[in-house]
Formats: C-alpha cells, structure tokens, sequence
C-alpha cells in the first residue's frame, strides 16, 4: 500500500494529476488531496476554485480511496502540505509544476520549491502544459 498527499490549486493541475494516478496509484493506496489558501484567504472565489480542484482529483479517480482536504489558515501552503504528508505518514508526494517560458524551462513556483527543498519524503513532481 502507497500512502500519496496530493497537492492540488486547480481543475487544470487535478486533471494532469489524476491522469498520473490513475496509472500508478492502485486499489489498495490511500490518496490525500490537499488544497491549501495562503494567509487564511477569504476570498471566496479562491475557496470555490480549490474545493472544484480537490473535486475533480477525487471524481477522476473515483474507483479508489480518495479523501480531500482544504486548509484556510494562516500558513504557507507548503508548510499546509508538507505538515499534513508528514502526520499522515506519506509515503510520496504528488505537486504539479508548469511550463512558464517559451523556451519550455520548468520553472518551479514558490510552493513547489519549498516543497521540494523541505521534505525528506519522495516528491513526484507531474508537468502542467500552459
């Protein structure tokens, strides 16, 4: 049994995820779906475009174990994420990083650096196409 966190901010990041699980998370893994809002925001487009994107993860993998999770508190999500992977034993990690030049360098958003530099758990990072 795999024990995945997933990191998710958006329908387009939940969908390119979810195609990735989808191949390697089977029957008997738990997924973790974590969507975390900077600064406790209370923005309410920004807690509704989360819960769509925790929503889609867990609808695109529906035939397995999937529990969401959405945290609107006054921590940086990658504190958010990287506490909860660790009160959860994770066993893997799962960000998406996008494409940001035309040149098509990753270049690794402030979340995902911080999540990359500050955990010791395995992190997959899963490309986004702009």
């Amino acid at each position: 049994m795999t024990r995945f966190v997933v990191g998710t901010q958006s329908v387009k990041d939940s969908k390119r995820i979810g195609e990735y699980l989808a191949e390697r998370a089977t029957g008997d893994d738990e997924i973790f779906v974590v969507n975390a809002l900077a600064d406790g925001s209370d923005d309410t487009d920004l807690v509704k475009a989360g819960k769509r994107a925790a929503d889609e993860l867990e609808s695109a993998l529906g035939n397995l174990d999937v529990e969401t999770h959405q945290f609107i508190r006054d921590k940086d999500p990658s504190e958010e994420l990287l506490a909860f992977a660790s009160e959860h034993d994770a066993d893997e990690l799962v960000i998406g990083i996008h494409e940001r030049n035309p040149t098509g360098k990753v270049i690794f958003g402030s979340t995902a650096q911080q999540v990359l530099l500050n955990t010791s758990i395995p992190v997959v990072s899963v490309p986004i196409r702009d």
